[in-house]
């Protein structure tokens, strides 16, 4: 078993973060036996192109279905439904180093402090609760607690998901430089299972919440929008993707799966397949409803080929937007760029560098509308 070959510290940690060493055993012997290799991640079945009717053009305001939306996402934020999760458990491997989360971003304010910030800041012009909650990793989550409270950002619910070790393409344990086995976070497949034994679903329930906003710490564009709200709500489905326009992006983006519109990741395509056909790029902002997330249906195990310090090693991960296989899903095309863009994420420091201004216009005009 992978829990006795690691030392007694590394154990300890995986076991406070409820890490399925069984789990992880079966996984293991099915990539040493051959049977789980990258080879698996790609769907089975005939992949196609979304058609148009598949993908919702998200309306600006003047524009034909703006209006409605609006009241009605501002009516359900004011109601206290719509919560948020913020995605917070990745380490800032290509910003420098450290927790991302905390990292500054803009006249020393950091990632969270931005993000929580600007959830706020809509509370109070709509004078209504919207509930938070971080989901942080072993790496993240203390650091991130003491982040909280040095900058008195308050008490968002927090939940972690379990950590797993990284291992060599031959099954072995992976150890890294200071010879102790090198751990990783699973994928934000995680939220579901996090989320239902953590209790911060059962929190959002008891608060009345009916859908919750998901989405990068690291893009502060995908903030809270009572239109976007609004489009969830009316659509009706129990999970809506925020995809932008493609443009030479390589990631998850909408297919159909033997007549079913779902995401797949870059990876998950067919080899022959050509996903320049298809014209949108997901953005990992979501809106899932509460019954969505308690049941999400069963999640596959990917194979994901990494280098750590120049060495080959092999996670295994999932990804929530599989629920998308499961249940009916709108793909919402919003904005990219401008004011009322939804896609920025600063993945490295040059990112910032040339964001700077955009994100500073985008902060000032958020304080004068909503």
């Amino acid at each position: 078993m992978i829990l006795d070959e690691v030392d007694a510290e590394t154990r300890l940690v995986l076991e406070r973060h409820a890490f399925d060493g069984e789990m992880f055993d079966r996984l293991r012997a099915a990539l040493v036996a051959g049977a789980l290799t990258p080879g698996v991640n790609v769907v089975p079945g005939v992949v196609e192109a979304p058609q148009v009717d598949d993908l919702t053009p998200m309306p600006g305001p003047g524009e034909v279905g703006f209006e409605e939306a609006l009241a009605v996402g501002t009516a359900a934020l004011r109601a206290g439904s719509i919560a948020t999760v913020v995605l917070a458990g990745g380490m800032a491997t290509r910003f420098g180093g450290g927790v991302k989360a905390i990292a500054p971003v803009i006249d020393g304010r950091s990632f969270l402090e931005v993000k929580l910030g600007e959830t706020r800041r809509l509370t109070r012009d709509l004078d209504c609760s919207i509930p938070e909650a971080l989901m942080t990793s072993f790496a993240t989550d203390a650091v991130i607690g003491a982040h909280l409270d040095e900058r008195d950002l308050g008490d968002p619910l927090r939940f972690v998901q379990p950590p797993a070790p990284r291992l060599r393409p031959d099954g072995s344990l992976f150890l890294g430089a200071d010879g102790l086995p090198s751990l990783y976070g699973q994928g934000h497949g995680d939220l579901f299972s996090t989320l239902r034994t953590s209790g911060v679903l059962d929190a959002f329930v008891e608060m009345g919440v009916r859908s919750v906003i998901v989405s990068n710490v690291d893009n502060l564009a995908a903030r809270v929008d009572p239109a976007i709200v609004g489009m969830h709500v009316l659509a009706g489905t129990p999970l809506t993707v925020e995809v932008v326009p493609k443009e030479r992006d390589s990631g998850g983006a909408p297919a159909r799966v033997n007549g079913r519109p779902r995401l797949l990741e870059a990876f998950q395509f067919p080899t022959e397949f050509d996903q320049d056909t298809v014209p949108v790029f997901n953005t990992n902002t979501s809106l899932i409803t509460i019954e969505a997330l308690a049941e999400p249906g069963e999640l596959t195990w990917l194979v994901v080929e990494k280098s750590v310090n120049g060495e080959p090693v092999i996670q295994f991960e999932r990804l929530y937007h599989e629920v998308s296989a499961h249940v009916a899903t709108t793909f919402l095309v919003v904005h990219r760029f401008g004011l009322r863009g939804r896609f920025l994420p600063v993945k490295e420091l040059a990112d910032l560098t040339a964001m700077q201004s955009l994100l500073r216009e985008m902060l000032r005009r958020s304080t004068t509308s909503t």
